[in-house]
């Protein structure tokens, strides 16, 4: 069973804490290595901060600027006493929103017309594209617009079998990749190579295999996007970096992969949530499949764990993690044999739920480490929600 997998990769619990912006509350959780007795649990606040004594050591979690928390405010949950391997406790916070930093935008988001921007391998940061500067900056309808056209036209779909695609000096923004012209300074930077038929294709004799002609840096050989003509590169948000032209600077130095991809994913699912009023997304990938089905419940949360804490009371633990903003959502692999988790893969075919993101396949399994990983340091009692695994994306 997955559920047996997963356990066997969590962590202890330390010490877990959610703070939610909007409610001006939030929920501290403690393993019991830390604390048996909710008396000896005293919750104190400074400039931005939150401190924590308990019999086993102390601790301090820094709190982003314009958080902070109300005295005396911190009281056992009800049934926090018999919750066997934790306690669980509530506090009140406030909330300063003229100091609150809102800074979880994507490129996608970003990216102007008559800027100079120049594209980085996310692996490797090799300069792909040098000083592309682009005259038009225009945004592709959403993922499943082909699918709706049929709806609003009282003739033939006009736009049937015809790819929108970049001229020379266009960058056409998709939910998940950018759209660019072809030109000289990708030849020492990318090489294309036609990817072998999907096997699902190989077994059905009446359907055509569907090859696609692969980028991927010449450095590291990370694959990058496709070519979709021999003169338009499809490049996916999560596989390059794309920053403003300043001198002749390199990237910044390389970024932890997976830190970047949580952090590229978050920040478009919190966009791409308000833009189209959509909770729910359905991550595929570029043949169509689902891969795995994410439903956004909070864009609000501050979270900060230590996932163990030692029991040496002589341990005094000082390392001030910090608070960060994170997506909290609800998450469930399109493989899963459970049948209560193949009841809401079938209820979200049939009825259309969840708004297409797609990702390169590598990528799609990256993602859903970074979930379980997620999902491993959380308190047991957080760990599951029904049918339905929990997650927290950093933004």
């Amino acid at each position: 069973m997955a559920g047996l997998e997963i356990s066997s990769k969590t962590h202890g619990l330390g010490v877990f804490l959610e703070l939610r912006k909007r409610l001006q509350s939030g929920s501290l959780i403690l393993g019991k290595d830390v604390a048996v007795n909710p008396a000896d649990v005293v919750v104190s606040g400074g400039d931005s901060s939150l401190h924590i004594q308990t019999p086993a050591g102390e601790v301090t979690l820094n709190l982003p600027p314009g958080f902070s928390y109300e005295a005396e405010s911190c009281t056992v949950t009800p049934g926090g006493e018999s919750c066997g391997e934790e306690l669980h406790f509530r506090l009140r916070i406030s909330v300063s929103h003229s100091k609150i930093e809102e800074t979880s935008s994507s490129i996608v988001n970003t990216m102007r017309a008559q800027e100079t921007y120049c594209f980085y391998c996310q692996t490797c940061t090799t300069r792909l594209l040098e000083d592309r500067s682009f005259k038009r900056v225009l945004p592709l309808p959403n993922g499943n617009w082909n699918a709706i056209v049929d709806d609003w036209c009282c003739h033939p779909d006009p736009f049937a079998n015809k790819k929108m695609l970049p001229r020379a000096e266009d960058c056409l923004l998709g939910d998940t990749f950018f759209l660019l012209a072809r030109d000289g300074s990708c030849e020492q930077t990318l090489l294309q190579e036609v990817s072998p038929a999907d096997s699902q294709d190989r077994q059905d004799p009446k359907k055509a295999c569907h090859r696609k002609t692969l980028v991927s840096c010449t450095s590291c050989s990370s694959v990058l996007g496709e070519a979709l003509t021999p003169e338009t590169l499809k490049l996916y948000i999560t596989q390059v970096v794309v920053e403003p032209r300043v001198g002749d600077r390199k990237a910044e130095s390389l970024v932890n992969r997976s830190s970047f991809l949580e952090k590229t994913v978050a920040a478009r699912l919190t966009e791409l949530s308000k833009s189209l009023s959509s909770f729910r997304f359905s991550v595929q990938t570029p043949n169509g499949k689902p891969f795995l089905l994410l439903w956004l419940l909070n864009s609000d949360s501050i979270i900060a764990s230590i996932p163990e804490w030692s029991a040496n009371p002589s341990v005094c633990h000082n390392s001030s993690p910090r608070a960060a903003r994170a997506l909290k959502l609800l998450y469930v692999r399109c493989t899963d044999v459970d049948v209560e988790q193949q009841q809401i893969i079938a209820s979200w075919e049939v009825n259309a739920t969840g708004h297409p993101v797609v990702l390169p396949l590598k990528v799609c399994e990256e993602l859903l480490q970074v979930l379980d990983d997620s999902n491993a340091t959380l308190p047991a009692s957080m760990r599951r929600m029904r049918a339905y695994e929990v997650a927290y994306l950093r933004l």
